[in-house]
């Protein structure tokens, strides 16, 4: 399997999105359904302003998408699957956190 440029560049850009842990906290709400800026900024304990930031950013990675609701505007995820491979990333990275076998499982700022 040949990987290209392209391929890594947009992992790179979804390695720094989730490398902030509002924007994952925002992923992870996201995926449980749709959401208004307001509502997330409350839900998540942050200002509307910050939380506005932070969706910039993920709009600019291509990971949510903003939808005219009204005068309002829902955010949700781009593409359904991005629910599902945070699930699985999620579980992956907890598991490798948690596996008493790793060497540095316990050590503090292990990447």
């Amino acid at each position: 399997m040949l990987t290209t440029t392209a391929d890594i560049d947009v992992l790179a850009r979804f390695g720094r999105a989730l490398a902030d842990p509002i924007r994952c906290r925002v992923l992870l709400a996201l995926r449980e359904g749709p959401g208004y800026p307001a509502e997330l900024a409350e839900a998540l304990g942050v200002s509307r302003p910050r939380l506005s930031n932070h969706l910039a950013c993920l709009r600019d990675c291509g990971l949510v998408v903003a939808v005219p609701d009204g005068r309002r505007v829902r955010y949700e995820l781009a593409d359904a699957r991005l629910g599902h491979a945070l699930d699985d990333l999620r579980a992956a990275v907890v598991a490798v956190a948690t596996d008493p076998t790793c060497p540095d499982a316990d050590a503090e700022g292990c990447c």
